[in-house]
């Protein structure tokens, strides 16, 4: 029986919102988000570093300019070679993998992993994303640190909007969100307009939505000894003015 494609598994899908999703602002964040967490755990020129769904290479190709080996998966091919080519302009090398995270295995052991920009919380079960938790716990060297930043369901309650719309990239964007059950989940339905030729398209999806707590248990049952909560990248606290969550786990 063949299995069912997820959402995020379509080229034809980055090749739409890829632009939309990764806009200059969100370039502009990458070069604070890597130093930060290159004094989170302690990395400097030569330290190894794993980005779980590494993209376009935003973040990716910062860590390498700041002297780091770096390994980025991804399972969407346009999205790796959009990484090369941001690698190549800025002269540094990446080690990319097409692949699964929820099957990723690898020898080499990685002083420090991260998933970042909510890229997780997508697949159709919890299993599976425990399953994409413990690959990324056995990538690690022993200490090593796995940092993961993602929107939380109380962040999701705090700024929680119906729908909003905004031009980006040469389209008109508009988004539509509601709450799966009892919070478990937040669909959201993004319709693009091409302000040219008036072309749209839509695409509607479902991330899962965990507590602050849940996750915790979720990387302490995935293998690692300790995971503390934040409310940014700076030990900011996991309050009531947090905008994400950050979660600094050690295996």
């Amino acid at each position: 029986m063949l299995k069912k494609q997820e959402w995020f598994e379509s080229e034809e899908f980055w090749k739409n919102y890829g632009p939309i999703m990764f806009d200059g602002s969100h370039w502009a964040e990458a070069p604070g988000i890597a130093e930060a967490v290159c004094k989170i755990a302690g990395l400097s020129k030569g330290c190894s570093i794993l980005e779980a769904g590494c993209g376009p290479g935003r973040v990716a190709v910062e860590f390498a300019l700041l002297g780091l080996d770096v390994t980025g998966v991804d399972l969407i091919q346009s999205e790796l070679d959009a990484a090369k080519e941001t690698a190549d302009a800025e002269n540094v090398k990446l080690n990319l993998i097409k692949a699964d995270l929820r099957d990723f295995t690898t020898e080499k052991k990685f002083d420090c992993a991260v998933n970042l920009y909510t890229s997780f919380g997508y697949c159709e079960s919890i299993e599976d994303d425990l399953k994409i938790l413990k690959r990324i716990c056995d990538s690690l060297k022993d200490d090593g640190f796995f940092i993961l930043e993602c929107t939380s369901r109380e962040i999701a309650v705090q700024y929680f909007t119906e729908g909003e719309w905004f031009e980006r990239a040469g389209k008109t964007v508009l988004t539509q969100f509601s709450v799966e059950g009892a919070w478990e989940g937040l669909r959201s339905k993004w319709i693009l307009i091409d302000n040219n030729t008036g072309r749209r398209i839509e695409h509607e999806f479902v991330q899962r939505l965990y507590s602050a707590i849940e996750l915790k248990r979720m990387m302490i049952a995935a293998g690692f000894k300790t995971a503390e909560i934040y409310g940014d990248f700076n030990f900011a606290p996991y309050n009531q003015n947090a905008k994400t969550m950050v979660i600094i786990a050690r295996k």
